[in-house]
């Protein structure tokens, strides 16, 4: 077998401290920290193996990669690969799935903590000086909510949507599931989208992001949710419409958010959300859910077992 050229095209992706696995085949490694969408082209000419985790692969810098067989994304995302043109011209795609299934819904259950217990607003009023002034031994300037007891509506019922489940009944909480926005019927298990919306005193988004479930929460939704509820987005960030909950937050229609994605990222000022990132009933993370140092290893381990399974005659994780 000839020498196999991999690319990866934003190895700082993934943290130095994590190890990757050697390939099992004879292969010219080449990576970049991080790739511009006008490098694209000229980095993966001549490439059979393509690591992609954010930047983006399409038809118009693809053509450029002749002998492209495989493209690994090293995310469970695919929608920065145009996997139709990826299928017309047999470039095998493959995920990574499953890896995140302790630390996501860690994350979710840490941010739902501090949002029902507003940690935020007392560390911003400490800040300020409102406890010093009060001159009392506490001081009540947020609402404390208990989670044991409390309902938490699941929208995505994956292993990360079912993983949150099992921490969320593990501290008390009550769990339902969405049946997808707009469905005649309900399947089993799931109660209505609207009657999630109106029940759960935490949202918490584990779907992907496709057309159908694009701005998901908008300001319809976040209107049927309870004023005492919160939202949690760790799933990703065009499924909730930010500047609508930057409104719904601002006139306290819901409690509080905890956002762990962007529409856009990173995100700059311009966002809704880093505008207004000193709400004190607001968390924001930067897309780091998934982040824990053995989930990323997991998800390395897998990276580099799909591309060795591939070149091997075994593909698995196929995309599409």
């Amino acid at each position: 077998m000839p020498k196999l050229k991999v690319v990866f095209l934003d190895r700082a992706t993934i943290p130095s401290q994590i190890t990757l696995k050697p390939l099992s085949f004879e292969h010219q490694w080449v990576e970049y920290n991080f790739t511009a969408p006008e490098q694209v082209s000229e980095r993966i000419e001549g490439a059979d193996v393509v690591i992609t985790n954010k930047v983006v692969l399409n038809e118009s810098n693809l053509q450029q990669a002749q002998q492209l067989k495989l493209i690994a994304v090293s995310a469970t995302g695919v929608n920065n690969v145009d996997v139709d043109y990826c299928n017309e011209k047999n470039i095998a795609v493959a995920n990574i799935q499953g890896y995140a299934t302790q630390s996501v819904p860690e994350h979710v259950i840490a941010m739902l903590f501090a949002l029902k217990r507003n940690l935020v607003g007392y560390h911003q009023d400490i800040e300020a000086g409102a406890w010093q002034k009060d001159k009392q031994f506490c001081f009540f300037t947020h609402p404390i909510q208990d989670v044991a007891g409390s309902t938490l509506g699941l929208m995505g019922s994956g292993s990360l949507g079912q993983a949150t489940a099992v921490l969320a009944k593990a501290i008390g909480m009550n769990v339902i599931f969405a049946e997808r926005k707009g469905a005649e019927s309900c399947r089993e298990g799931y109660l209505p989208f609207e009657v999630v919306l109106q029940q759960a005193d935490v949202i918490s988004l584990h779907c992907p992001l496709t057309e159908a479930t694009r701005n998901l929460i908008s300001k319809q939704e976040l209107a049927m949710m309870k004023p005492s509820a919160v939202l949690i987005n760790a799933g990703r960030g065009g499924l909730v419409d930010e500047q609508a909950l930057v409104e719904a937050l601002k006139s306290h229609e819901i409690a509080g958010a905890g956002m762990d994605v962007f529409t856009q990222e990173p995100a700059d000022n311009s966002n809704p959300l880093l505008a207004n990132s000193r709400l004190p009933n607001l968390l924001l993370t930067p897309h780091v859910a998934w982040g824990s140092d053995s989930s990323i290893q997991k998800l390395s381990d897998i990276l580099m077992d799909n591309i060795d399974e591939f070149v091997a005659g075994k593909p698995q994780n196929l995309v599409g």
